[in-house]
């Protein structure tokens, strides 16, 4: 299976992934562990390719949390807080996670 640039430099670095396929636009997709996110976020940050693209990251289903990148990319704000909103997934340390789009009172 062909890697693209972020795979191999993941590979190099001994950081576990599974790189799944690209997109019908040539877009790279992994696989990553909610435990390796922060690290995948600031190597994406600090290498500063201008190639996109996609993480997958895997969670638990009965309480899924991954690590907020809003101290990376500020713009993760919204998308963050409504995947919260719709699907109840917890990030650590973001700033101001709360519903945007349903009721407060809302339960699951």
């Amino acid at each position: 299976m062909q890697q693209g640039w972020l795979s191999n430099w993941l590979v190099k670095h001994e950081v576990v992934h599974r790189s799944l396929v690209f997109d019908h636009r040539g877009i790279e997709t992994l696989q990553i562990k909610a435990g390796d996110w922060d690290s995948i976020t600031i190597i994406l940050y600090v290498y500063d390719n201008p190639e996109e693209v996609c993480i997958k990251v895997f969670s638990r289903k009965d309480n899924p949390r991954i690590p907020s990148v809003f101290w990376i990319w500020r713009s993760a704000d919204f998308q963050e807080r409504e995947s919260y909103d719709m699907v109840e997934i917890s990030y650590d340390n973001h700033p101001r996670l709360k519903r945007i789009l349903m009721p407060e009172s809302l339960i699951g």
